[in-house]
């Protein structure tokens, strides 16, 4: 099992790495792209286990310590086989 946690900022956060690519983005002709926002993307390698307490406990782990919750948001994505 794969579970892949992306994490962002919160909306209301100013994300200035966004704003750097956006004003790059727009430099090389793409004037078409609004916003640009940066994020993580978390892969873990799952092994065994029941699927509803590891869900459980990756959102445990997803909200204390893969994102600050006080400014990002998370999102999890559990994959079973290929």
């Amino acid at each position: 099992m794969k579970a892949i946690v992306t994490v962002t900022l919160k909306p209301s956060i100013l994300d200035p790495q966004g704003e750097a690519v956006l004003h790059a983005v727009q430099g090389m002709g793409l004037k078409e792209v609004k916003s640009v926002r940066i994020g993580k993307h978390i892969e873990l390698e799952i092994q065994g286990g029941d699927e509803t307490t590891l869900k459980k406990k990756l959102e445990q782990i997803s909200g204390e310590l893969l994102s600050n919750p006080v400014m990002e948001n998370f999102h999890l994505d559990l994959r079973t086989g290929g």
